[in-house]
C-alpha cells in the first residue's frame, strides 16, 4: 500500500505557476487528452476519452477530434466531421499523431476503445472541407490495452501499452502490486512485435526531432526513457530522466528538440475524483535531455481551480495548448 502511494505522489500538494495570457478554450469541456501540432500550425485535440476507472463529465456522449489553427490571432476549437461508415458512437479517442507523407498528406492516427477494446484507428486528413476520412482500423493482440502512438511511417507506428490486463479490477491489482509489465510495441503491415518492456505503465510517446530517439513517459515510475531507434525498428535503452511527477503525453519542439509534458502531480487525486479535492495541473518543459544535466522547467501548475487533470502540453511558435484528461483545455501564449 505504502508502494502504491508512493507511485501516485498520493500526499503531494502543487504550488501554482501562472502564466498570464492564457484563456480556457471554448467548446472543449469534457476532456483534450492529446495535442499533436502539424509544422504548419493545425493542432489536432482528442476530447471524450473513456476508460476504465477514469472519470467523465458526460460519459455517454461519443469522442470528438477538434481542430485549431494556431496561426490564427484567436484561434478556435473547430469539431472535424469524420466519414460515414466509422462507428461514431463508440468512439473513445486517446493517443493521437499526425504523419506527414512527400505529397504532404496527412495521416492521423487515433488510439481507440470502442467497447473497452483498443483499437488504433487510420485517418486522412482534409483540410479542404475539416473532415476526417476513415482509412482503417488495427487491431492486433499485442495492442492490448494501448495508450498512445507515434507514427513512423503512414501505415506504421510504436505504441505503448499502460498494463497488462484491460479490465479495471485486474489493472488496479496490477497497479497495486506494482506489476512491471507494461511494454512498447512496434506495428507495420509486415511485423509487429514488443521492442521495449519492464515498465510500470509506459504512457506517452513522441519522437526526437531527427527520428534517433524514442522517448517513453512512464506515468507511474516518475522518469522518461530515451530509446535509441535502429534500422530494424528495435529499441535500446539511452538513458532515464527521473522527475517527482506522474508524466502524461509527451509533445515535442521541432525546432529546438525539447520535451513539453503534461503531467499530475497527484494521482491519486486523478483516479479517485472528488469536485471537493480536485486533481492538479503541471506542466514540464526538458531541455537538453541527451546531456549529463537535463534542465527541467515547471511552466505551469495549478490546484485544480482552473484546469483539472493535464494530460498533454504542446507548443508552437510562442503558443502553448495544454489539454486535460476529462476536463478543459488551455491555450496560452508564452
Amino acid at each position: 500500500l505504502f508502494a502504491c502511494r508512493k507511485r501516485l505522489n498520493a500526499s503531494r500538494e502543487v504550488d501554482p505557476v501562472e502564466l498570464p495570457n492564457c484563456q480556457l478554450i471554448k467548446g472543449i469541456e469534457r476532456g483534450s487528452e492529446d495535442i499533436d501540432i502539424l509544422p504548419n500550425g493545425l493542432a489536432f485535440i482528442s476530447s471524450g476519452l473513456k476508460y476504465p476507472g477514469m472519470h467523465s463529465f458526460v460519459p455517454d456522449k461519443p469522442g470528438e477530434i477538434f481542430l485549431m489553427d494556431l496561426n490564427e490571432e484567436n484561434p478556435r476549437a473547430v469539431e472535424l466531421r469524420i466519414s460515414r461508415g466509422f462507428d461514431l458512437a463508440s468512439f473513445s479517442p486517446h493517443g493521437m499523431s499526425t504523419y506527414v507523407d512527400e505529397d504532404d498528406s496527412v495521416y492521423l492516427f487515433v488510439v481507440n476503445h470502442p467497447h473497452q477494446k483498443s483499437t488504433v484507428e487510420v485517418f486522412k486528413f482534409s483540410e479542404d472541407d475539416n473532415s476526417l476520412v476513415h482509412l482503417k482500423t488495427v487491431r492486433h493482440d499485442l495492442l492490448s490495452s494501448v495508450n498512445d502512438i507515434v507514427a513512423v511511417g503512414p501505415d506504421s507506428f510504436y505504441a505503448t501499452n499502460d498494463h497488462y490486463f484491460f479490465d479495471f479490477i485486474l489493472i488496479f491489482l496490477e497497479m497495486f502490486l506494482g506489476l512491471t509489465w507494461s511494454n512498447v510495441v512496434y506495428y507495420s503491415p509486415q511485423e509487429v512485435k514488443e521492442v521495449a518492456a519492464g515498465f510500470y505503465s509506459a504512457n506517452g510517446i513522441n519522437m526526437s526531432p531527427d527520428g534517433k530517439y524514442i522517448y517513453v513517459a512512464d506515468i507511474f515510475d516518475h522518469n522518461v526513457h530515451v530509446m535509441e531507434k535502429h534500422a530494424n525498428w528495435n529499441l535500446t535503452h539511452v538513458k532515464t530522466l527521473q522527475l517527482d511527477t506522474l508524466l502524461d503525453n509527451l509533445s515535442i519542439d521541432p525546432h529546438t528538440g525539447d520535451i513539453w509534458t503534461g503531467c499530475h502531480p497527484n494521482g491519486m487525486k486523478l483516479i479517485y475524483y472528488s469536485p471537493e479535492n480536485l486533481p492538479a495541473s503541471e506542466v514540464l518543459r526538458i531541455q537538453n535531455i541527451l546531456s549529463e544535466k537535463p534542465t527541467v522547467t515547471r511552466v505551469y501548475a495549478d490546484n485544480g481551480s482552473v484546469l483539472q487533470g493535464s494530460s498533454v502540453a504542446a507548443v508552437y511558435e510562442g503558443k502553448l495548448l495544454i489539454g486535460t484528461v476529462f476536463h478543459r483545455a488551455l491555450y496560452c501564449k508564452l
